[in-house]
């Protein structure tokens, strides 16, 4: 992916990512760091959101990462 393609992405991903912290009133990152542990949603009814939350966060990690080696590597 070029650096403007990456760019896209991460933009597109944040976008993404302002829904849900606007929905469950709650940032991304700490989100993030509950779900990685493990923690459950309060609501059976979130589950697929909140799946779907923490893959849209590690592509725009991922994303992240990839645009840093490019610029600065």
């Amino acid at each position: 992916m070029s650096i403007r393609e990456i760019l896209a992405d991460i933009h597109a991903l944040e976008e993404e990512l302002l829904d849900f912290e606007r929905k469950y009133g709650i940032r991304s990152e700490t989100f993030y760091a509950a779900y990685i542990n493990g923690e459950e949603p309060e609501n059976d009814e979130w589950v697929l959101d909140f799946g779907e939350w923490g893959s849209v966060y590690k592509t725009w990690l991922a994303r992240q990462t990839e645009l840093s080696e490019m610029v600065y590597l």
